[in-house]
């Protein structure tokens, strides 16, 4: 199976899961991003790897149009359920992977994304196809899992990311992201930097990760070193936090 198959199975059988998530439905970086598109009047919005909408659902009330696109067919049928129970008319949804947007050249005033490059297969190649689809002038926030930028923490938490989701590729470090984005030609900084608290059981239940798996992780933070266990606050049933972060470009 190839990745993008990989990852287009993952979330489809996972779809409902994500949609009543309180870690994916809630945040402050939602309001974010919602008042960032307030501030342009009549905004077209571009939502990549918009999983079960909540970004999508944030920006609506808004903009003049969003369109949720994602690879995963029935992560797409999730969220035109929930928007018509919201109301929201304005949500298209659209099907493909980031690295080939089917949209013309200058289309969207912003184009916004929120926990999902962490799975993508090419970013450089997704963010040249950002530039070229956005409005001149138009603007970026990306939301993600951050990497860690000591190697020994960084390593720990792609290990633990891959074992709870195989297709997971890599949460990216602040100055990774500022490169990406930069290599596509954009001036990027990162706009904010908090922490995710994650339940252990209802997280890898949400992912539907293997017993064997669930059992690796679990063994994996038992066995690591204590400035790990520290950093990442691991208690004792496995649950830990996430570093997070928002990158603004444009």
């Amino acid at each position: 199976m190839k990745h993008h198959d990989q990852v287009a199975d993952a979330f489809g059988s996972t779809a409902a899961a994500y949609l009543t998530s309180p870690t994916h439905a809630t945040g402050a970086d939602l309001r974010t991003l919602a008042e960032s598109i307030a501030a342009t009047p009549d905004a077209t919005v571009l939502d990549m790897g918009c999983g079960a909408g909540h970004a999508s659902f944030a920006v609506a009330p808004h903009a003049k149009e969003v369109i949720a696109y994602d690879i995963a067919a029935p992560m797409l049928a999730t969220v035109e359920g929930a928007a018509k129970d919201r109301g929201l008319a304005n949500i298209r949804t659209q099907q493909g992977a980031a690295e080939k947007l089917p949209f013309a050249d200058h289309t969207f005033d912003w184009v916004i994304s929120r926990m999902s490059a962490h799975h993508w297969h090419d970013v450089a190649l997704a963010l040249a196809e950002v530039r070229r689809v956005l409005k001149p002038g138009g603007r970026v926030l990306f939301v993600d899992i951050a990497g860690i930028d000591h190697p020994l923490l960084d390593t720990h938490i792609q290990a633990i990311e891959l074992l709870r989701d195989g297709s997971h590729i890599r949460d990216y470090r602040a100055d990774e992201w500022i490169a990406l984005f930069e290599t596509a030609q954009f001036k990027a900084s990162i706009r904010e930097r908090w922490r995710i608290d994650i339940e252990f059981s209802s997280w890898v239940a949400r992912m539907r990760t293997p017993e064997e798996r669930v059992a690796a992780i679990q063994s994996l933070w038992r066995n690591s070193p204590d400035e790990v266990r520290h950093y990442f606050d691991v208690k004792e049933d496995g649950s830990f936090k996430l570093d997070a972060l928002m990158v603004e470009a444009g």
